[in-house]
């Protein structure tokens, strides 16, 4: 069963993005909504089921990180719609791959030795050779124009930092990951209800695209979950980094299932973008 818990966050991850661009008539509110709905869903039947321990501080600081992740995913959803499922995914995933590593190492004290500091920050500026290529699009694509990915990019930098600081959160709690993971689903709840009550948007909680979006969560939950079984059977770094070929599934499903178009050179940019992002995560997770 190693081997599927291994698998199935790259999978899950990587078909999510498809399965909320696949909504039809749904809005940012709808996805985030659905997507939330059913994470958190899911979490209250597996806590119901494992009864692990929960401590204040614990269920407090894992809300904290939901909520963070909930700023990262509404800007992802909204890259989406303005430059598409096969630009914005290896942006997104790089973005995360240089953020939370640094943070390890300036907050945790990671990468400790010599040889882990050479290749960590080796692989960092593989990342951002990687996350560059993918940007570049040529005239005729379907990411829009020039201004609009710019505007888009900028978003997706300013929104990556919710996920960075809900990816290195749990790195300072001490529990069962079970918990961490439904105290996550719970501020993730909290914080989509009050970005729906600001926007005056409550009433896509009832729609029905909102619920067709709950196959999202679903997907995302069960990545969640499997990961967490998968860094206690592999360990932390094969997880994490074989987690990341998520990327891969969503790039490459965004061209192919959802038709985006990318002119040759745009492709080989992107393929070439993609081949440094998991060359990067390998060094700054497996030396």
């Amino acid at each position: 069963m190693k081997y599927v818990y291994l698998f199935l966050p790259a999978i899950g991850w990587g078909l999510m993005p498809l399965v909320i661009a696949s909504v039809k008539n749904s809005t940012v509110y709808n996805q985030i909504v659905g997507t939330v709905a059913a994470s958190f869903i899911f979490g209250a039947i597996v806590m119901a089921i494992m009864h692990p321990a929960m401590s204040w501080s614990l269920f407090l600081l894992s809300a904290l990180g939901g909520g963070c992740w909930v700023i990262g995913q509404v800007g992802q959803y909204i890259s989406y719609e303005k430059i598409g499922v096969s630009e914005t995914m290896p942006i997104s995933t790089g973005l995360q791959l240089i953020g939370v590593p640094l943070v390890g190492v300036l907050a945790f004290g990671e990468w400790a030795s010599p040889q882990a500091k050479l290749y960590g920050f080796i692989g960092i500026l593989v990342l951002i050779i990687g996350v560059v290529l993918t940007s570049l699009t040529d005239r005729g694509t379907s990411e829009g124009n020039k201004s609009n990915q710019i505007s888009t990019i900028i978003l997706l930098v300013l929104t990556s930092l919710g996920y960075i600081t809900s990816s290195s959160i749990p790195k300072a709690l001490h529990g069962s990951s079970i918990s961490i993971f439904f105290g996550q689903t719970f501020g993730m709840l909290v914080a989509v209800f009050i970005y729906t009550l600001v926007t005056k948007n409550l009433h896509v909680w009832k729609e029905k695209s909102t619920v067709q979006s709950g196959g999202a969560g679903i997907l995302y939950a069960i990545a969640a979950l499997a990961y967490i079984l998968s860094v206690q059977d592999n360990g932390v770094n094969m997880a994490f980094v074989i987690s990341q070929l998520c990327v891969v599934i969503s790039t490459l499903g965004g061209l192919v299932f959802l038709h985006e178009k990318k002119t040759r050179n745009g492709l080989i940019f992107t393929i070439a973008g993609l081949v440094l992002i998991i060359g990067g995560a390998m060094l700054t997770t497996l030396f």
